[in-house]
């Protein structure tokens, strides 16, 4: 990456993950990567159906200041996530969204996946939707590998779901690898986390 200091902003409603999400990908890069990381989080008064966003900085220097001012990386599961934020992303930064909610993008320049439609198909479950989105977002930046992934998810999820959530990041790896083509036209930037792993 070019500098140090990496911003991700995942939004979205209550319900769906998000703040956990965060957590998820913050324990993955401090404690399994061993970079510097801040994490922070905001929902609405509503915990169901409210707005709600989780940001996390990852860096390889100490962390000055622990919000995202301009996310390198937007991940925006709900239509109103994205157009409440579309413009804090840094110029030439990656939009991701969920295509099952998500039907207005504001640029072509985007990752449009129906990560809930994905979650439904292959785990039967809609809440796996985060994870899935989980998975294709460290594949796509390399922000985190993607051993320490998996093992923030496993040692966060609810014992005995490990299997579905395990099934639910290795659909979202997958999914990356099937755009890296079509994000490598618009411009956007690869690292070799994907060939790698």
């Amino acid at each position: 990456m070019d500098n140090s200091r990496y911003e991700i902003r995942i939004s979205g409603s209550g319900g769906q993950g998000i703040i956990i999400a965060g957590i998820i990908l913050a324990e993955a890069a401090g404690i399994y990567d061993g970079k510097y990381v801040c994490q922070t989080q905001s929902y609405g008064p509503e915990a169901r159906g409210g707005s709600s966003k989780a940001e996390v900085v990852v860096s390889d220097d100490p962390i000055d200041y622990p919000k995202a001012m301009k996310p390198d990386l937007l991940l925006a599961m709900t239509q109103k996530a994205c157009d409440a934020y579309i413009f804090d992303l840094k110029p030439g930064g990656i939009l991701m969204v969920d295509s099952t909610h998500v039907k207005q993008l504001p640029t072509t320049r985007a990752i449009a996946l129906p990560f809930t439609q994905m979650a439904r198909e292959r785990t039967g479950k809609e809440m796996m939707a985060n994870i899935i989105a989980l998975g294709t977002l460290v594949a796509i930046t390399g922000i985190v590998s993607l051993r320490s992934l998996e093992a923030a998810v496993m040692s966060r999820v609810p014992k005995g779901t490990e299997e579905l959530n395990k099934k639910a990041l290795e659909a979202g790896i997958e999914a990356a690898k099937g755009i890296t083509d079509k994000a490598q036209e618009i411009g956007m930037e690869f690292y070799e986390s994907i060939a790698d792993e």
